[in-house]
């Protein structure tokens, strides 16, 4: 590209409407040589030609007036200074450079060279191309293909590909001519065991569907059209599947008109304009297209609730159903590598789950690396748990489900040690929950313990992972640890994502009035529960008092009642 343009920025629009609609408005006009710049005159407006000026004054030429001695001098500019051109979309308009070529017979390869020769020679026998300077490059033609090919990356002169950019050079984003597929069948090749290098180039990138244009300039010298030197890319436009349009530089408006300087001893200016010359929708067409697209959505809001039904499974009226999906993240801290996670859900009174429902699990044994000054283990475990709770009695608070987890380590004998022992209270409200849970270890007495511990394995252990807290075999009022040894360890981060479903819920008005209840604290008023639980404790403080006043003898009652002094009257 010869010379260099001062432009603006590209801009990006939106249209629902067809792409074919599209149509431009393109003048291109020679203004003056860039060295000593002198004051443009306007044209003079005469009988051939009366809206020349008006045309100059849109392309944002500053008016002047004009003296008796500039008007003897003005004279009209030649037809080759000045050009303008309305175009659609992918509109293929020949320059005088692609005319003598596909004129050629020999210079024909492929089936487009053959059918531009034969529109070259039907424009031949029609009088001509009607355009002189302005012509178009199309979405299939060379000069799209090599444009792409030698984009550059960064705004350097001489940039240097790096290996990324030459790998994807290649990677042509087009419309793909392919029959759709329909989506309930399956593909026949699912994975590609031994794809090939132009398999590889092709699922790269995300094969957005785009289709380009270039609107071109050719600004050579009168007489002398036709050198591929002299051609400048005036506008791209892009439009891809979903209704992007990319102009490219952005429509003129109110901006004024662009420039391009050429390079060589004259230094010439060329000002040119871009205008959006599509058809004004009228307001019975955009209406009725509304009215079309909104049959369009109800058509298709029906039939995705077709697919997914109305029969929306609910749990039963006074259950509450806890789906929580966690992950056993990671774990830090801890003395020995190969570490490995045990864990198991307990289920307190009025809680159930499936038969079929797991409730326990292992994590896979996991090396830890240094990160900073701990050493840590990723296990990235998943796993689901279903509960329900079956709301019995309204006075009771519900006791919520416990996470029993420990970590052990596994040596190269497969020996193994007890590296800590933890629990974890489900959250009671709904979200997303990231918890980092320290652990302990029993400690045995004096030194032999733990010098098992480092040489042939094994170490203090619980029989029941439920003594890390109150077990739920304990029937007593006191739980004493007294003479229990332990010894802090490191700690495992859990994140879980907890999901509640109630037909309390629903009940917006319900939920206002019943504040007492159970299932309206667990329905995610986790910041009233505190309020609720003060409210409930003085009311019951308040009864006893009650009961226990009525219980006293009638007589002390009028006694402390007849002690209260009375106001002496005036």
């Amino acid at each position: 590209m010869a010379g260099a343009a001062r432009c603006g920025g590209s801009a990006v629009y939106r249209s629902r409407d067809p792409v074919r609609n599209l149509r431009l408005r393109v003048r291109i006009q020679r203004v003056a040589p860039a060295g000593p710049l002198l004051p443009r005159v306007p044209p003079l407006a005469s009988p051939e030609s009366p809206g020349r000026a008006d045309r100059a004054a849109d392309a944002g030429a500053v008016p002047l007036r004009v003296t008796a001695a500039s008007r003897a001098g003005a004279q009209r500019p030649p037809e080759d200074e000045e050009e303008e051109v309305e175009v659609g979309w992918q509109e293929k308009l020949f320059s005088q450079f692609e005319v003598d070529l596909y004129l050629n017979e020999s210079a024909c390869q492929t089936p487009l060279d053959w059918q531009y020769h034969e529109e070259i020679r039907k424009l031949e026998k029609a009088g001509g191309r009607k355009n002189c300077r302005i012509f178009t490059y199309t979405d299939h033609d060379r000069f799209t293909n090599l444009e792409e090919l030698c984009q550059k990356v960064t705004d350097l002169d001489h940039e240097v590909p790096s290996y990324l950019v030459e790998r994807m050079a290649n990677v042509r984003r087009r419309r793909q001519d392919r029959r759709p597929v329909e989506a309930s069948s399956l593909k026949s090749k699912i994975i590609t065991w031994e794809p090939s290098e132009e398999f590889i180039k092709n699922n790269h990138v995300i094969n957005t569907p785009v289709q380009t244009m270039y609107i071109m300039g050719d600004l050579g010298p009168y007489g002398k059209l036709g050198h591929r030197e002299y051609e400048n890319v005036l506008c791209t436009i892009k439009v891809d599947g979903n209704g992007v349009i990319t102009v490219k530089p952005d429509f003129t408006g109110t901006k004024g008109a662009y420039r391009i300087e050429l390079d060589g001893e004259k230094r010439e200016v060329w000002e040119y304009t871009i205008e959006n010359a599509s058809a004004q929708v009228q307001p019975e067409e955009e209406e009725r297209e509304q009215r079309v697209f909104r049959e369009l959505y109800g058509r298709h809001r029906d039939y995705l609730s077709g697919l997914v039904g109305s029969d929306f499974e609910m749990p039963l009226p006074g259950t509450l159903r806890l789906l929580v999906n966690g992950e056993i993240v990671s774990a830090q801290g801890y003395e020995y590598d190969n570490l490995y996670v045990h864990f198991f859900l307990e289920l307190p009174n009025q809680w159930s789950s499936s038969p079929f429902q797991q409730l326990s699990g292992v994590t896979q044994t996991c090396a830890t690396k240094a990160v900073g000054w701990d050493n840590v283990a990723y296990f990235c475990y998943p796993f689901t748990v279903e509960m329900l709770y079956t709301q019995e009695d309204e006075e009771s608070l519900p006791q919520w489900p416990v996470l029993y987890f420990e970590v052990l380590s596994l040596d190269f004998w497969q020996r193994y040690r007890v590296e800590g022992y933890g629990s974890l209270v489900l959250p009671t409200c709904p979200g997303v929950h990231m918890l980092t849970i320290p652990t302990w270890r029993p400690v045995g007495l004096g030194p032999v313990a733990e010098m098992r511990r480092f040489f042939i394995g094994g170490s203090p252990e619980l029989e029941d992972l439920t003594y890390i807290r109150i077990p739920s075999t304990f029937k007593g009022k006191r739980l004493s640890r007294f003479g229990f040894r332990t010894e802090t360890t490191g700690s495992v981060t859990f994140r879980l994502c907890c999901l509640q479903q109630s037909r309390a819920f629903l009940e917006n008005s319900a939920l206002r009035q019943r504040m007492q209840s159970v299932l309206d604290r667990l329905g995610g008023f986790s910041q009233q529960s505190s309020v609720y639980n003060v409210l409930e404790a003085f009311q019951r403080a308040r009864r006893r008092m009650q009961e226990a006043r009525e219980s006293l003898p009638q007589d002390l009652i009028n006694t402390s009642a007849s002690a209260v002094p009375q106001p002496l009257e005036p």
